[in-house]
């Protein structure tokens, strides 16, 4: 039986100010991991964020961290090239990932990224959700089914935030969301509830907080 899928729904005054007081704290920059024996001890809660190369990842952790240059932009495919750890007070990480597909570098580095993201996302324990973020513009492509099966096969649990919704009109959201619930529904890891952000116009920027905030 197919999984049902809806847009997440507006939280209540209490989550969105938990996710307010969480965000409002300290966020830094920690450090950049090329191999498994370099990541941070696992003493907290962390969530990842991963996407496809200029899906709007750095543009996401900004946005929530309210911090306009924390995580680097660029448009440039590929130029995140490590899993970056930043520091949510002292209760979490954010993490982000390697950007995926049409990354402008060698295929051995491009090789080595995906041993490390596969390492990581099977063996860490505190990890309590992936997000993975989708262009509202494209829904799911090929490329994204990847990094979804790895998921699953890890039996991490991720959370679909399409990006860049003001990028479309509302009255092509209804088909975008039957389009992306579709490709889900093959995937048992996929959380039920999508995202829908605009790092630009700050749209889903309160309630992903929210979200984060709430997780065990």
């Amino acid at each position: 039986m197919a999984f049902q899928f809806s847009v997440v729904s507006q939280p209540v005054p209490e989550q969105l100010e938990l996710g307010r007081k969480l965000f409002a704290g300290e966020t830094d920059f920690l450090k950049g991991v090329v191999a498994m024996n370099g990541l941070p001890p696992a003493d907290r809660k962390e969530v990842c964020f991963a996407g496809r190369s200029n899906v709007g990842k750095s543009s996401l952790i900004n946005a929530l961290t309210g911090r306009k240059a924390l995580a680097r932009t660029s448009n440039t495919p590929g130029r995140t090239q490590e899993i970056n750890f930043f520091t949510l007070q002292e209760s979490h990480y954010l993490v982000d990932l390697p950007g995926y597909g049409f990354a402008e570098a060698p295929l051995p580095v491009v090789e080595k990224w995906q041993r490390l993201l596969k390492s990581y996302l099977s063996g860490r324990q505190t990890l309590r959700r992936a997000f993975v973020l989708i262009d509202a513009r494209h829904g799911v492509k090929k490329v994204d089914q990847e990094i979804l099966d790895l998921l699953d096969r890890s039996a991490v649990t991720f959370q679909v935030v399409l990006t860049k919704i003001d990028k479309i009109k509302d009255a092509h959201i209804p088909k975008l969301i039957d389009g992306v619930s579709q490709s889900l529904s093959k995937h048992p890891a996929a959380f039920p509830e999508i995202v829908l952000t605009s790092s630009e116009k700050s749209d889903g920027i309160a309630t992903l907080r929210s979200i984060i905030a709430e997780l065990d």
